[in-house]
């Protein structure tokens, strides 16, 4: 069955309808609506530059969930020290970018393409995105974004030039995501920095339940 092309309609086709490594559709765009109405559909875009724009949504779905943030005894020791500084939604065209140029193992280049960081950068002007960032000693050492839906975060991506500081940065915005009523991060799939954290595979149908009343 081909995957389902997207017009200049905003529609998506029901998740139900994923191939089974959770591609839902292809093409469309990258404007605000599209990109809101797919993440309270439970979708996300990932590809590459030399690819059309790709549309995913993974089952199971891999997430974290508050009360099951895992901080192992030496990550309290580092938070007890107070060497890092967290601050929010400050400079997010300097996060996502950061987020952008960071070398991983594994992979050739980044995902997180000019047309992606253009677009993040106006869902975080209409209030949608926001990040973390973390200081030492003044100096900019990691950080994360991600799309604020209510009760549930839907995590992009983080970064880190220090050790550390990418689960500084996890730690404290899960902690306070939690205070304010979150309900879920959505880590969207597995890696396994996020299962140490206490991340867990959920059934998508589940999740799905989690962004119902956020719609």
């Amino acid at each position: 069955m081909p995957t389902y092309q997207l017009t200049d309609d905003l529609y998506f086709p029901p998740v139900s309808e994923a191939e089974e490594d959770g591609l839902v559709a292809i093409g469309g765009d990258l404007s605000p609506e599209r990109l809101m109405l797919a993440y309270h559909s439970g979708i996300f875009p990932w590809y590459n530059d030399d690819e059309p724009i790709m549309w995913y949504s993974p089952n199971p779905r891999f997430v974290l969930l508050p009360d099951k943030l895992y901080v192992s005894r030496s990550m309290r020791s580092v938070l007890r020290k107070e060497e890092f500084k967290v601050t929010y939604n400050e400079d997010f065209n300097g996060v996502i970018n950061s987020c952008k140029k960071m070398q991983r193992i594994g992979q050739d280049g980044t995902w997180i393409t000019d047309d992606m960081v253009e677009a993040y950068i106006r869902l975080h002007q209409l209030g949608y995105a926001q990040s973390v960032k973390v200081w030492k000693e003044n100096e900019l050492v990691g950080g994360m974004y991600g799309i604020h839906l209510g009760s549930v975060y839907c995590g992009e991506s983080m970064f880190s030039t220090v050790s550390n500081a990418s689960k500084v940065a996890l730690i404290m915005f899960i902690q306070k995501f939690k205070e304010e009523g979150g309900q879920l991060y959505d880590c969207q799939a597995y890696t396994d920095h996020m299962a140490s954290m206490g991340a867990e595979l959920i059934d998508r149908n589940e999740f799905l339940e989690y962004l119902k009343s956020e719609k």
